[in-house]
């Protein structure tokens, strides 16, 4: 089973309000924010959405999320390189996370099993 390809965008920022006047800049529209510091920003055109979180200490990050229909059902590459298994996260679905040839991050994500829950 492949991945049904990129979903969204994870974009790390010392300053959300400022990303998000970017995007807002380029067409983007504010589909939600949490209380801490992020948010989803989708285009009106379609296409992949952008997810901004404020992170002030070490390195940013950005990377590409991808969309699996069933985690379960997911049969990886053995060239894979895992850096996190499939875990239920506080947002509703199951996330793993592999690393590609440079070491850089790339979200796979999921929906949640039934009766699975998430970690808060």
């Amino acid at each position: 089973m492949a991945t049904e390809g990129i979903v969204g965008l994870y974009v790390e920022t010392r300053s959300y309000q400022a990303t998000a006047e970017l995007w807002k800049a380029l067409g983007y529209e504010n589909v939600f924010e949490t209380d801490h510091g992020s948010g989803q920003w989708r285009h009106p055109n379609g296409g992949p959405y952008v997810f901004i979180a404020e992170h002030l200490d070490g390195e940013l990050e950005t990377h590409p999320i991808l969309w699996v229909s069933d985690a379960t059902a997911f049969e990886p590459s053995p060239e894979l390189d895992y850096a996190k298994p499939f875990t239920p996260e506080h947002w509703g679905v199951v996330e793993a996370t592999i690393l590609d040839p440079d070491r850089r991050p790339v979200s796979l994500q999921a929906p949640l099993p039934e009766g699975a829950s998430h970690d808060g």
